[in-house]
């Protein structure tokens, strides 16, 4: 499957963004569809995810509340959105996917900037 990233911008903080990550050559029903994050000096982090069964979610701590992951099938689209950001939201943001039966992302999509000023 190739993964297509996009929505990113600079936003003030308090503001909201829409990440979209269009899936092709591939089915995104049959993947884990995780977004991450990297900013500048740090490892890459695991924002979002959404499991291909059931659609059961995670986020981590610092988005809780915030950002919300979703997946349309019908659009094979893995949509991020991202409300109330702070400057500390400012990353690299990639989509990636994790065929069913795997715990392992590999499939990437090219990063999206986000950038939150104060």
């Amino acid at each position: 499957v190739q993964l297509q990233a996009s929505g990113g911008g600079l936003v003030q903080a308090g503001g909201s963004l829409r990440l979209s990550c269009a899936a092709s050559g591939g089915t995104i029903s049959n993947y884990n569809m995780g977004w991450f994050r990297q900013a500048p000096g740090k490892e890459r982090g695991l924002v979002a995810s959404v499991r291909y069964v059931f659609g059961s979610t995670y986020y981590a701590d610092s988005v809780k509340g915030r950002f919300t992951i979703s997946r349309d099938n019908t659009k094979n689209t893995v949509y991020l959105q991202m409300d109330s950001l702070k400057p500390e939201d400012t990353a690299v943001y990639y989509c990636a996917g994790a065929l069913r039966g795997n715990d392992k992302y590999n499939y990437w999509g090219q990063g999206t900037q986000v950038t939150v000023s104060s």
